[in-house]
């Protein structure tokens, strides 16, 4: 083999190196391009991710508010309803307070009225000693009553006729009257409390009239307005 012969081999080796060395960059290449591309697309995937979280979490947001407002909306429907409600109640009241304070000015009923609310505490109280108050002007007809109230309470309850002190130094409220219709005021009744101040009854006219309204409210509500208000 002459030298032009060896010449001519190492040139093609040398352009098969090279070629060869060329391929093996352009797949280190490629293969660069190929992960920076799937970083790429994980970072691209990544905040994707997080707008529609961000997205998810202003949704439930609004639906949170929505449902706020929703349920501020009802209730301020039901209270209006309920406020309706109850000065349609609360006129119905006024009126039977005025019937009540007609029944005081009688004095024939209301001195039988009183005996009967005076038996009454007796009974609830079951005291041998008690202390009774009652309105100014009642004090007559208080008076008059106790004696028979006393024993007709000893009889029906069997035991000794109570001692019933009336105090003459504090009165209840006076009748309502339209000078102060906003003082305290007592339609009519007594309270009694044992003697030592830890049983009290309060049986006024206004404080039966409270307890029947209480008690008898969801009854009118359903028949004025068709429902039992929540």
């Amino acid at each position: 083999m002459n030298d032009a012969d060896v010449s001519k081999q190492i040139q093609q080796m040398v352009r098969f190196i090279r070629q060869e060395a060329e391929e093996k960059a352009n797949e280190i290449s490629v293969s660069a391009e190929e992960e920076f591309n799937i970083e790429k697309l994980q970072l691209v995937e990544a905040d994707k991710k997080k707008i529609r979280q961000e997205y998810e979490r202003k949704e439930k947001q609004v639906d949170v508010r929505k449902k706020i407002e929703y349920s501020m909306q009802l209730n301020a429907s039901r209270l209006k309803v309920l406020q309706a409600q109850d000065d349609v109640v609360n006129k119905m009241k006024e009126s039977a307070a005025k019937e009540l304070l007609n029944v005081s000015r009688d004095h024939h009923v209301y001195k039988n009225l009183l005996k009967d609310l005076v038996i009454q505490s007796l009974l609830r109280l079951k005291e041998p000693s008690v202390l009774l108050r009652c309105r100014k002007e009642d004090l007559n007809l208080v008076e008059d009553v106790l004696d028979s109230a006393a024993k007709e309470y000893a009889e029906k309850a069997n035991v000794h006729v109570p001692e019933i002190v009336v105090d003459k130094d504090v009165y209840l409220p006076p009748a309502p009257s339209h000078h102060n219709p906003h003082d305290l005021h007592c339609s009519g009744g007594v309270v009694l409390a044992s003697h030592d101040g830890k049983i009290v009854f309060e049986n006024t006219l206004d404080a039966r009239l409270d307890v029947v309204f209480r008690n008898k409210l969801p009854h009118i509500r359903k028949q004025l307005f068709g429902q039992v208000a929540v």
